[in-house]
């Protein structure tokens, strides 16, 4: 029996990037296409089997362990990216400016899809979402080089939809104007999950 539900949901790529060099700067480069590998997008810099371990795990591992690679990929609501930069008081937010790999519209409260979930393209190719992507400092910067005053805006704006984080599980290209079937895992929430959190 197949462990991950189909939805009726599909998304279109609205928008794709690649950071380069993410020691140089975050902001990513606009590409009308990804070619997408086990070690993630060709030419991404976050790309890798491995990566060295981040504060996100810092309750697992010290800072720079290295670990599985699960955030090739940071993957964007068209409709989140609009609600930020709305809550910021900007007309719009480039995505280039906050690093992001691929921008999708059509899936409502992306940034809450249950981890696990896949994403299929037409090509074959899949990408397995990780976990939300929690907002960070880091755009800070580039945006407000952008738009002076209103860098510090962007982490309490983003908060709960800074979209999600993603590893390649199955190889091929993407390209804008593609469309990517969405697959949830197919078990109820855990029970446990209220109460499970240690203080």
């Amino acid at each position: 029996m197949p462990a991950l539900a189909a939805t009726r949901f599909k998304a279109t790529v609205t928008w794709l990037g690649i950071v380069g060099d993410r020691d140089a700067a975050l902001p990513a480069n606009p590409v009308p296409a990804l070619t997408l590998g086990f070690a993630g997008p060709e030419g991404e810099s976050h790309g890798g089997l491995t990566r060295p371990s981040c504060s996100r795990v810092l309750g697992l591992y010290p800072r720079n362990t290295p670990i599985r690679n699960t955030r090739q990929l940071s993957i964007l609501s068209e409709e989140e990216l609009a609600s930020i930069a709305a809550a910021m008081g900007l007309p719009a937010l480039d995505p280039a400016l906050l690093g992001a790999s691929m921008v999708v519209r059509g899936l409502p409260d992306f940034s809450r899809v249950p981890p696990s979930s896949r994403l299929l393209a037409d090509s074959g190719a899949c990408l397995t979402v990780d976990m939300e992507n929690r907002p960070c400092t880091l755009p800070a910067r580039p945006i407000e080089q952008r738009h002076p005053g209103f860098g510090a805006r962007f982490k309490p704006a983003a908060a709960g939809r800074r979209g999600v984080t993603a590893w390649v599980e199955a190889e091929g290209p993407v390209a804008l104007g593609d469309s990517l079937r969405l697959f949830i895992p197919d078990q109820p929430p855990w029970s446990q999950a209220a109460m499970a959190v240690a203080d």
